[in-house]
């Protein structure tokens, strides 16, 4: 009988305990959505794409930070071409889950961004996060152009020297291939599916270990 990841686990979990909603809601930092368009956005929006694990997660800690404008689950770096979330749940894909992230650069960085990243997932395990486990579950940083991968090589290399636990950094940094959105379900899931999602951080052990690795710096999280 093949595993069920605890990401789909809690998906799955019956309806009459955690009924999914389908209410349309905006990003935490998208109160209002008239301004997106205005001149105090500035006119070179850039994108980010991180694997942290479960993108519910990732797309929660993104959408906390000023200047993200959106975020979007889905799915790179594997070969099949427009993969399913069933199809990448069970690894056979060689995709991640990810979030590409569109942001302001006027207003945060891509630096302040690879922290935010760092500091919300745990980079000593390379083809798990927490108890979701599988090449589909690995970290990863997925570059669009050479100042990003310059940046985030620097990154990862000042966290090894001053990380403040014993293990190896092993997240991987490469560039971005094609990147699906997975299905409409899965967006902004944390916002829809409150009492689901916290259920599923909380079982998977999500903040326990990220207590662990990080001990009192919570400043992204």
């Amino acid at each position: 009988m093949k595993r069920l990841s605890a990401h789909l686990f809690y998906l799955l979990l019956p309806m009459a305990i955690f009924p999914l909603t389908s209410t349309t809601t905006l990003h935490a930092n998208e109160t209002v959505p008239q301004d997106r368009s205005s001149a105090a956005i500035s006119t070179t929006i850039k994108e980010a794409t991180f694997a942290g694990g479960c993108f519910w997660c990732m797309e929660h800690a993104f959408d906390e930070v000023s200047g993200v404008l959106t975020t979007t689950s889905g799915y790179t770096g594997g070969e099949s071409k427009n993969p399913t979330y069933k199809q990448v749940s069970a690894g056979g894909t060689g995709h991640a889950e990810a979030v590409q992230v569109r942001f302001d650069p006027d207003k945060v960085s891509y630096g302040e961004l690879l922290s935010v990243f760092w500091r919300n997932i745990d980079p000593t395990t390379a083809h798990r996060q927490f108890c979701d486990v599988g090449t589909q579950y690995r970290p990863a940083i997925f570059y669009h152009d050479k100042t990003q991968k310059k940046l985030a090589e620097a990154s990862k290399q000042a966290l090894q020297e001053n990380r403040p636990f014993d293990e190896p950094i092993v997240v991987e940094i490469t560039e971005l291939s094609t990147f699906y959105p997975a299905e409409a379900y899965h967006q902004d899931y944390h916002q829809k599916n409150p009492l689901r999602y916290k259920w599923y951080r909380h079982g998977c052990g999500r903040d326990q270990r990220l207590d662990e690795l990080w001990g009192n710096d919570k400043s992204h999280r």
